[in-house]
């Protein structure tokens, strides 16, 4: 990543481009589906699956979609316990609405993903590598980003009890719009832009991870 300071960048995320009709499809492994419209019912399986100029919703227990390619894809008020996504390769994906027990994007390859208006009890980044990304009016309980490589990302709106970025390495990464509670590694935040607000809050474990004692 570069070592000098440069001015931060905003993602660039484009809305999914989508037909003005679309056909209803049930999910099945391996498919290969064009404008189609997907409604979740219960477990599904779309695992390995090419989605494009797709819209997805409906509720259930587990969406299947690891190792799948995603493009022009629109999830839109989807309740599901679990969405796997592990292994997939994600551009112009925009997910709105609903509520998602799981969220799982690791060692995925992520250019153009929209989040809004989503609550998250735990959505994992792992191993993924992420460029324009945009997360705004969320609710992530636990963000889990270990070892990913994150490039012009931005948080607005939205908060996280938890996150741990151990491993992470990032540039142009905003997060003055994450109201989180805790980093699990203040020293994995390089790359990172905060607020003097949030920095003030952090400086006792940024003290911490420095040998400084804090005494008065």
């Amino acid at each position: 990543m570069a070592s000098r300071r440069t001015a931060l960048r905003p993602p660039l995320v484009s809305e999914p481009d989508l037909p003005d009709t679309l056909s209803p499809a049930a999910p099945r492994r391996s498919s290969d589906l064009r404008a189609a419209l997907i409604d979740i019912d219960g477990d599904a399986d779309l695992a390995h699956s090419t989605l494009e100029q797709c819209v997805i919703s409906g509720s259930g227990s587990a969406v299947d979609l690891e190792g799948a390619t995603m493009m022009d894809v629109d999830v839109r008020d989807l309740r599901v316990a679990k969405l796997s996504a592990r292994r997939s390769t994600l551009r112009r994906v925009r997910i709105s609405g609903g509520r998602i027990g799981t969220l799982d994007l690791s060692d995925s390859g992520i250019h153009e993903l929209a989040l809004h208006d989503v609550r998250i009890d735990y959505l994992t980044l792992a191993g993924g590598k992420a460029v324009d990304v945009r997360v705004d009016s969320c609710r992530i309980a636990a963000l889990d980003i270990p070892g990913a490589t994150l490039s012009r990302v931005a948080f607005a709106a939205t908060s996280s009890d938890e996150v741990d970025p151990r491993g992470m390495r990032a540039e142009h990464l905003d997060l003055r719009g994450l109201d989180a509670l805790g980093f699990l590694d203040v020293t994995a935040l390089r790359g990172a832009t905060l607020t003097l607000r949030q920095v003030e809050l952090l400086a006792p474990v940024f003290a911490a991870a420095a040998g400084i004692v804090i005494s008065d």
